[in-house]
């Protein structure tokens, strides 16, 4: 497995800054996987998603902190398919320095997130939401616009 070069690096971020949401994968306690759909920001090859503090996810993750995740850009044909799929390990985000630069990223991301914390009345993620961070250790990056089903292996190294 090759090391993520600069080339490979460029081409994982494009396709992370071409698609809002992923497809989440935990490991659920009894040992099947869940796959789960969320909206995501990114500093670098770091993940940031918010998560419901009682979803399976969080349970889930909590159990096991090994994930995977699957992005795919939008396309018309099969010849066109561009994604990824990257595996590592989700943490909870915490220490005030880093919840405010994760939930920076997300109001960047999603503005519309600013008005909803800006509407008068209780929020309804106030202490019942978790930012977890996700540092990619193995990506797959999905080209098909390269021939059918190429894909390229890539370690992760800090």
């Amino acid at each position: 497995m090759e090391t993520l070069s600069a080339a490979a690096r460029a081409d994982v971020l494009a396709i992370m800054a071409g698609q809002p949401d992923l497809t989440l994968a935990t490991i659920r306690p009894d040992g099947y996987p869940q796959a789960t759909t969320v909206s995501f920001a990114h500093d670098g090859l770091t993940i940031y998603i918010g998560v419901g503090l009682d979803s399976q996810k969080m349970r889930n993750i909590c159990h096991n902190d090994k994930v995977s995740l699957a992005i795919t850009l939008p396309y018309t044909d099969w010849q066109h398919i561009r994604g990824l799929s990257l595996s590592g390990h989700a943490t909870v985000v915490n220490g005030d320095a880093e919840i405010q630069h994760a939930a920076a990223l997300m109001t960047g991301r999603f503005p519309q997130l600013r008005q909803m914390m800006r509407e008068p009345g209780p929020q309804p993620w106030a202490g019942n939401m978790a930012l977890l961070r996700i540092e990619p250790e193995v990506i797959s990056v999905l080209d098909y616009t390269r021939g059918f089903g190429h894909t390229d292996l890539y370690r992760v190294t800090p």
